[in-house]
């Protein structure tokens, strides 16, 4: 498979936390920005944004841990993809690019790094915004009855550790390129070029995604208990934008981040999931908002 990159961007690979090295593009001066990716993709999902923001910011764009050309250590441990680890990743690639502070806007997955990176690190993070997700424990309370089909990759690769990777392995390409299809029914947000990135890159990285989402039905989903019973909440201003998918799952979006965010401002979008590549420059202005506030 050729690597791809994101034009005009310079490239590092750079430590995170346990020894993992985080692949990462980064161009631009001024207050910086970090862009996370989402399932099943890589940074290469931001490449349009990137290139905006980039007038105006510095703008860092990685591969989480566990995807694209970042590594993909074993899980060795309930936290090895915990998102309190890939978020101290996240802390660590920034300071060594020598960013003390930051914001951090992130999508799908990426978005779930972006929430424990502010709560487990306010002194480091300036802004979060957040593309079409849930926190990870709204996410399983959410979802019920016949409409959390929508959802049910999410059960799949809870399980324990074994059977879901070797299911996922056997359709490795077909499992991956029924998301991009499904959630851009369209079919016109990818090039037949990056449509297939995206799956040859999840198709090498079975092990670790599922471990990311096991993850999120164990020992993330503990610490967002342990967080809320605290009543530890995001400190910082917060935007989030997504898809009017609320109404059919049954739920308030702005009640339910306005509980982490007291300083919080929701935004429906006319786009599908993968907005970022959709709907470039609006999800560029919504952060250029988010970033002035």
């Amino acid at each position: 498979m050729t690597t791809q990159t994101i034009d005009r961007f310079d490239y590092q690979r750079l430590p995170g936390a346990d020894g993992v090295t985080i692949n990462v593009a980064h161009r631009g001066e001024g207050a910086p920005v970090v862009l996370l990716h989402g399932f099943p993709q890589t940074h290469l999902m931001w490449r349009k944004v990137a290139d905006e923001l980039s007038h105006d910011h510095a703008v860092v764009v990685p591969d989480l841990r566990g995807y694209g050309e970042s590594d993909k250590p074993e899980e060795s441990a309930p936290d090895t993809y915990s998102k309190r680890t890939m978020a101290q990743d996240i802390v660590q690639v920034m300071a060594g690019l020598g960013h003390d502070r930051f914001a951090i806007v992130g999508h799908d997955r990426g978005a779930l790094v972006a929430v424990r990176a502010g709560l487990d690190h306010p002194e480091a993070i300036t802004h979060i915004g957040i593309l079409d997700v849930l926190p990870t424990m709204d996410t399983w309370d959410v979802l019920h009855g016949v409409d959390a089909k929508v959802a049910w990759h999410l059960y799949l690769m809870a399980q324990p550790k074994g059977l879901p990777e070797r299911m996922i392995q056997s359709v490795s390409d077909e499992f991956f390129a029924s998301f991009l299809d499904a959630w851009d029914p369209a079919g016109t947000t990818f090039s037949p070029e990056f449509r297939q990135h995206y799956v040859e890159s999840s198709s090498r990285s079975v092990p670790s995604i599922v471990a990311d989402y096991r993850a999120s039905a164990g020992i993330d989903l503990d610490m967002d208990r342990a967080d809320r019973a605290a009543g530890r909440q995001l400190t910082m201003p917060v935007g989030v934008i997504s898809q009017d998918w609320g109404s059919q799952l049954g739920f308030d979006p702005t009640r339910i981040w306005g509980a982490w965010a007291p300083d919080l401002t929701y935004e429906p979008i006319d786009a599908g999931h993968f907005m970022a590549e959709e709907s470039p420059t609006p999800v560029a202005d919504f952060i250029q908002r988010l970033l002035i506030r």
